[in-house]
């Protein structure tokens, strides 16, 4: 497996209005294998992105039992707030590749 990312987020938590994720689980991608699953809040990811040019990347587990990569996670700010995103979209909502949620 080629490394995808310093990350790969494969479930998220949303707030109670499940408007906008507050907590990620992401795994450490050392290009052979995923490793360490660990949970992020939203600001980390936003600052880790922007201030650290750390890479997100979102994998779903297929039937195999092997991760399939999905897309590359971005920051985008719309009315001065920053929303972690796989789609360049307008919304004011965050959006992940519907992955699941724990």
């Amino acid at each position: 497996m080629a490394k995808w990312a310093d990350y790969v987020i494969t479930a998220v938590r949303f707030n109670d209005k499940h408007t906008h994720i507050d907590r990620v689980r992401a795994w450490k991608d050392n290009g052979e294998s995923l490793e360490t699953v660990q949970e992020f809040t939203r600001q980390t990811i936003v600052k880790a992105i922007n201030d650290d040019g750390i890479t997100f990347v979102t994998a779903f587990k297929i039937t195999d039992g092997k991760w399939r990569k999905g897309e590359d996670v971005f920051v985008i700010h719309i009315h001065n707030v920053a929303y972690i995103k796989t789609k360049r979209d307008n919304t004011t909502r965050d959006n992940l590749d519907n992955l699941p949620e724990f």
